[in-house]
């Protein structure tokens, strides 16, 4: 397995990060337009002669809605995208339950990652550790002050050193190549999505439930406009799914070679791809973090928990993996 230079794949990775922070609003702005579409062909038409139903549209009043919704668009994800960005490090710690892992309390982690960064020059990242019995590792931070590679106690007290400086040399490698910084743009645009659909989805159900109560001589007047609020929150779930599927596949375009690449780099800055090659069997033994139950942040594992030396699924759940097969991943490195 040929490892491309560490330049070639950090301008690689910059270049897919300012592509990812191009399609992504395009994706996004291209949903708002079709929802604004489609709630008007929905809501505007005229009867025929004979009675039927004809939708049509008017793209003028269709453009001039998109346009004029287009600046909150922009500065309601660019704020969220921002505020996302930067606090990125405290939420996956949140999530994941990392704690500060200080240098008296295992000297061993402290000495093998030093050793690793001098050998490549590269800057010391902060470390943390995982209070949890299963094994996994990933690296995260968007520049210098805030790269951190974090592990957890069950994979420190099942490897080897060999095994354990090859698991970190991968995670270093995930810094140096900024794939870390990739994939957190791309965490951050796919949660705004889901978040979003999971709001709307939200109030269209409390309405469902909640908003079929109305009695009186109002039924009659009410029971139209509620129709109408019905219509449009599925048309937004709908519009919101197709935003969700688009981005989330952009996401995983990306995701299986980064692994790939950081096997490589891996085995090269450590110099023990068998070693490497053995931790991930073992680590596919129990992978995962019970603490955590967000698949975004399942993504910077270096196995995800649903990936197993069974083959991580069939093959519908492999196309959509964001992690390349482990047994695939073993093969290569045996060969290295």
């Amino acid at each position: 397995m040929k490892y491309v230079g560490i330049h070639t794949q950090q301008v690689r990775n910059n270049r897919l990060s300012i592509m990812l922070l191009i399609m992504f609003p395009v994706i996004l702005l291209f949903v708002v337009w079709l929802f604004i579409f489609l709630v008007s062909w929905l809501g505007g038409g005229y009867y025929d002669a004979e009675g039927n139903l004809v939708h049509s549209v008017d793209f003028d009043n269709v453009t001039a809605t998109f346009l004029n919704a287009v600046p909150w668009v922009v500065g309601g994800v660019g704020i969220w995208f921002v505020i996302a960005y930067f606090s990125n490090t405290a939420m996956i710690r949140a999530s994941t339950g990392a704690r500060t892992l200080e240098r008296r309390e295992n000297p061993r982690v402290y000495n093998i990652v030093e050793n690793l960064t001098m050998s490549c020059g590269m800057d010391m990242p902060k470390i943390n550790v995982i209070d949890d019995p299963q094994l996994n590792a990933f690296a995260s931070g968007i520049d210098r002050s805030s790269y951190t590679v974090t592990v957890t106690t069950g994979l420190l007290n099942l490897l080897d050193d060999a095994e354990l400086e090859g698991v970190i040399a991968h995670e270093l490698t995930h810094i140096r190549n900024h794939d870390t910084r990739l994939l957190i743009t791309s965490i951050i645009f796919v949660g705004i999505i889901s978040t979003v659909m999971s709001l709307v989805y939200n109030m269209f159900s409390n309405m469902l439930i909640f908003g079929g109560g109305s009695r009186g001589s109002r039924d009659k007047e009410e029971g139209g406009n509620g129709a109408s609020v019905i219509v449009v929150m599925i048309v937004a779930i709908v519009c919101c799914a197709i935003a969700l599927l688009f981005t989330t596949l952009t996401r995983f375009a990306i995701s299986r070679k980064r692994e790939f690449m950081a096997d490589a780099g891996g085995a090269e800055m450590c110099g023990n791809p068998l070693a490497l090659a053995s931790a991930l069997r073992k680590i596919s033994g129990n992978p995962g973090l019970g603490k955590t139950g967000r698949d975004d942040v399942a993504q910077l594992f270096i196995v995800h928990p649903r990936m197993s030396l069974s083959g991580g699924g069939n093959f519908f759940s492999s196309m959509f993996s964001t992690h390349p097969d482990t047994e695939e991943r073993i093969r290569l490195l045996e060969q290295f």
